[in-house]
């Protein structure tokens, strides 16, 4: 609705409430959401590879999240939270894989700029949503199988989305992640997407359970077009689509063998995306070690000046 605060930033004049934007994520995902389409789930057998190995093993046959059965809506619709999960599992499943398991995708508005309370705890803003994916209890087919997803989004003109990483020094939202990845779409930025390069084989998400998420850049797809009925609704007259695939994990470490549990989240947004500030923690270590060498440099020069003015100051007695 249209407010007396003025434009909010990537909307116009005229920007959504909150609720009302949740409802538009709730209505389109998990299929697609502001564009994007996530098709497919891979399973790959990642015994004897190595890190840098692509595709990381041998895959098995990916799961088509369009013959997957969804929840109800409103049985996860929270107002309060501005959340909605949508859980799923193959409507064919004759090896019984998702027998005592799920895949999930939580959507959730935000009605100003913050943090969430666990990590990877992207910086959001009013103007977006964060989707977190996450694949509880279902039983892999290989002793040592890692997962991914295929998502298919808009190009940009004859153009896929950019694809661009960004470095910090910073880790204390994320320990031990140093890296942003993000999709832009334009110079001028009218939405992006943002997600850490780090994914979680336990439900604590903490830094021992952390796996690494690798994305290969935007490829054109225009052979297989999202059949989501929502993205043909809006996005109709766009024939360029692109696609990109997301792998997690690694052979070695800890991987979803350890629990059945593996959790990623990303955040998308319209307009210029949130930029990052140093932290607290950060600016205060820098504060000291570069202040550190200051005092012992005025120090230091302090007892040169006060002892040759004890030298200039000796009398002799001859």
């Amino acid at each position: 609705m249209c407010g007396r605060e003025g434009p909010r930033r990537g909307w116009g004049r005229c920007a959504p409430s909150p609720l009302l934007l949740l409802s538009l994520l709730a209505s389109a995902a998990p299929l697609a959401l502001l564009g994007e389409e996530t098709r497919q789930l891979f399973e790959f057998d990642g015994a004897n590879t190595s890190e840098a190995t692509q595709p990381p093993g041998d895959p098995y046959p990916p799961y088509s999240l369009a013959k997957f059965s969804w929840n109800n809506i409103t049985d996860s619709l929270d107002p309060a939270t501005l959340s909605a999960t949508f859980r799923g599992h193959p409507t064919d499943d004759p090896a019984g894989a998702f027998a005592n398991g799920s895949l999930a995708f939580r959507v959730q508005a935000f009605p100003g700029s913050g943090r969430p309370a666990q990590p990877p705890r992207l910086l959001h803003s009013a103007d977006t949503c964060q989707l977190e994916v996450a694949l509880v209890g279902a039983s892999p087919r290989g002793n040592r199988s890692l997962f991914g997803l295929e998502v298919a989004t808009l190009g940009q003109g004859p153009a896929c989305p950019l694809m661009q990483e960004q470095r910090s020094i910073d880790d204390e939202y994320a320990p031990a992640v140093f890296q942003l990845d993000q999709l832009l779409w334009g110079s001028l930025p009218s939405g992006f997407v943002q997600w850490r390069p780090v994914a979680f084989s336990q439900s604590q998400r903490g830094r021992e359970s952390a796996l690494p998420c690798r994305a290969a850049p935007p490829h054109f797809a225009s052979a297989h077009l999202p059949q989501s009925p929502i993205v043909r609704a809006f996005f109709e007259s766009h024939n360029n689509f692109c696609a990109f695939n997301l792998t997690f994990g690694a052979s070695t470490g800890p991987g979803y063998w350890d629990a059945h549990y593996l959790s990623w989240s990303m955040l998308l947004g319209v307009g210029t995306p949130p930029v990052d500030a140093l932290s607290p923690l950060v600016l205060g270590i820098m504060v000291a070690a570069l202040g550190a060498p200051g005092l012992v440099l005025l120090a230091g020069g302090l007892f040169l000046l006060l002892g040759h003015r004890r030298w200039s100051e000796y009398q002799p007695i001859n």
